[in-house]
């Protein structure tokens, strides 16, 4: 087990959005996706009201996202002068490793929801959401 004395407030900072993200989004977005799929869920006259919810999620999920990546960006990159730190790297390698793993989920998820959101003729009651301006943002 890493030695917390041997962290840095980033290296935490990191590691508690992202894990905060990760669960966010595996108990939230990925249950309501869940009901988008085959077999769908959503009964076709509240697809509209479910399209509108998905939008919020998402836009949640955005700012969940940005979060974590201005933790992220307080690390140092590669290449660049390091900020103050103790001189145990596992911690910080624990860091970037959960956040490379939250990125991923995050990137698969997207994808899905641009399934759900692009393809009105995969949802017949999803052609008439849109055509009522719910429309879902990209990407977090």
């Amino acid at each position: 087990m890493t030695d917390p004395h041997h962290s840095s407030p980033a290296d935490i900072c990191l590691l508690l959005r992202a894990h905060a993200e990760q669960r966010w989004l595996t108990e939230q977005l990925l249950p309501l996706l869940r009901e988008f799929e085959p077999p769908r869920s959503i009964p076709e006259e509240q697809l509209g009201a479910a399209l509108a919810y998905l939008e919020v999620v998402w836009i949640d999920a955005a700012t969940r996202a940005r979060e974590t990546e201005s933790a992220f960006s307080k690390l140092a990159l590669p290449g660049t002068e390091p900020p103050p730190r103790c001189a145990h790297p596992s911690f910080e390698a624990e860091a970037l490793r959960y956040h490379a793993s939250v990125r991923a989920l995050r990137l698969r998820l997207t994808k899905r929801v641009a399934l759900i959101t692009a393809a009105p003729a995969a949802h017949p009651g999803a052609r008439h959401a849109h055509a009522r301006g719910h429309r879902v943002r990209s990407a977090p």
